[in-house]
């Protein structure tokens, strides 16, 4: 249960510091590129966590960010809707660890506010489950 507080408070400062600049209306390339480069440090420590979370609290062991996705959602951390959006995530997040491509930067920053509440609320969600 340590370690999943330790994820959970990872994820919080990830977030904090990626919703500084998720919501940056017409950032330059800089900020655009430093906000997705925030949205992949919180979808990791947010995965992790959430990983963390299915072990300790469901006792299941799920290794993929789709899996723990799923996961999520037939544990109720995820409405269907919001498990569709998270899995368009992490695949926004495969494209922009593997390659950088200028178009796919500008189309994965215009979700990034989106991807940001999302993960406020995955993480918040576990936090309220935890505390239960």
């Amino acid at each position: 249960m340590e370690r999943l507080r330790q994820r959970l408070d990872a994820a919080e400062k990830a977030l904090a510091a990626f919703e500084k600049l998720a919501n940056l209306k017409n950032p330059n390339d800089v900020e655009r590129d430093a906000a997705i480069q925030r949205f992949e440090f919180s979808f990791e420590a947010s995965w992790k966590a959430a990983k963390q979370y299915l072990y300790d609290i469901e006792g299941v062991d799920e290794g993929s960010p789709k899996g723990v996705i799923r996961r999520c959602r037939e544990v109720h951390l995820f409405k269907d809707e919001e498990a569709i959006l998270a899995l368009e995530m992490v695949n926004d997040r495969n494209l922009t660890v593997h390659t950088y491509n200028e178009e796919v930067a500008i189309k994965i920053h215009k979700n990034l506010t989106r991807y940001n509440n999302l993960l406020h609320q995955w993480v918040e969600r576990m936090n309220d489950k935890v505390m239960e």
